[in-house]
């Protein structure tokens, strides 16, 4: 039962999934060259969020590209961040500020 749940789920998820990865799509080869390519972490936020996405799911890739775009500011955090490998133990999907690291 839980796994027919679950590929339901996945159906559902699918065209929301698209559509981001859609938006964050166009938006690299468009806007992205007016705003300018000055991301402080590798991956770039937008490809760290359209892997998120395209890896858990919209709604946690979602939080977790925002997490990363939240703590890509001036005095914020640089480097090499990967998408994690695993969504977070304690992440709720009605506590959607748990799937992101915010520090």
């Amino acid at each position: 039962m839980q796994n027919i749940i679950a590929q339901i789920l996945r159906l559902v998820d699918f065209p929301f999934k698209i559509a981001a990865i859609l938006v964050i799509t166009i938006y690299r080869y468009t806007l992205s060259a007016f705003a300018g390519r000055t991301c402080r972490h590798l991956p770039t936020c937008s490809e760290y969020t359209r892997d998120a996405i395209w890896q858990f799911g919209f709604w946690p890739g979602g939080w977790m590209g925002l997490s990363r775009f939240v703590r890509c500011r001036p005095g914020g955090t640089h480097g090499y961040d990967p998408v994690p490998e695993a969504v977070p133990s304690e992440a709720r999907w009605y506590l959607p500020w748990t799937y992101g690291r915010w520090k």
